[in-house]
């Protein structure tokens, strides 16, 4: 099922959360950037599976992630490096290092690979949260659609600014001047960006759960929605400072 409502909520939700869910729900369903629909939805369930992992449990009490070795609670649908990396951003985000990076890289994954699990990873998360804040069951997965990943690589990388290759600041022209507009300073949706369609989908999602990327400086204009601006900025800060955020 590809198409996300919040009939059984008893809460009034608005349309557009619906229907942003429901865009990203047929972009999982296809398939992406280098993994298949099939694969891109077995790093949804392993985003659920996460939270039950034994081994994550015990990594995240240690004073060190890597004193604790051992297997993944896992579906079994993806390679042992993609369920490590689904599972490590989910339980233990804070504690990622380039060392951990590297590692991960080195064991066969690919950084455009890395950039689509992340990107999926997050979007999943972000629909999934939105269920348990509503106290509703998960939203069920869609099923998997045809086709070939596109394994479309952008032009004007920058290779020398973080773990990985990102779009350049100033995109002025070409396939991905959609992205943002002017100079964008952040690098929070940059990371995504050597996979475009993965920030399409964190702007269509930002959009609805937050604000539109282009209106994050303006701090006169207030999300959709009840809450202020002030109110909005203080319930981010919480939550960020809750999930270790490094911002």
């Amino acid at each position: 099922m590809s198409t996300v409502n919040y009939n059984d909520s008893k809460y009034p939700v608005r349309a557009d959360f619906a229907e942003s869910h429901t865009r990203f729900w047929q972009r999982l369903a296809s398939p992406g950037n280098c993994l298949s629909a099939k694969q891109r939805i077995a790093v949804a369930k392993e985003v659920r599976q996460a939270f039950s992992c034994e081994l994550c449990r015990q990594r995240k009490v240690a004073l060190s992630p890597y004193q604790v070795n051992g297997e993944h609670d896992q579906t079994g649908e993806l390679s042992s490096v993609m369920v490590e990396v689904v599972h490590r951003v989910i339980t233990d985000s804070g504690r990622l290092t380039k060392t951990w990076f590297d590692s991960v890289i080195a064991d066969g994954l690919k950084h455009e690979e890395y950039v689509e699990i992340l990107g999926t990873v997050v979007h999943v998360f972000s629909i999934d949260e939105f269920s348990r804040a509503l106290g509703l069951p998960l939203r069920e997965l869609p099923e998997a659609g045809a086709g070939e990943p596109s394994h479309y690589r952008p032009g004007n990388l920058v290779e020398d600014v973080a773990w990985l290759p990102m779009l350049d600041q100033v995109i002025d022209s070409g396939p991905e001047s959609d992205l943002w507009e002017g100079k964008l300073e952040g690098n929070v949706i940059r990371a995504l960006s050597l996979v475009p369609d993965e920030v399409r989908s964190l702007q269509d999602l930002l959009k609805t759960h937050y604000l539109d990327e282009a209106e994050f400086g303006d701090f006169e204009k207030s999300p959709q929605g009840t809450l202020s601006r002030i109110q909005t900025e203080v319930v981010a800060a919480r939550v960020s400072a809750f999930n270790d955020c490094f911002y």
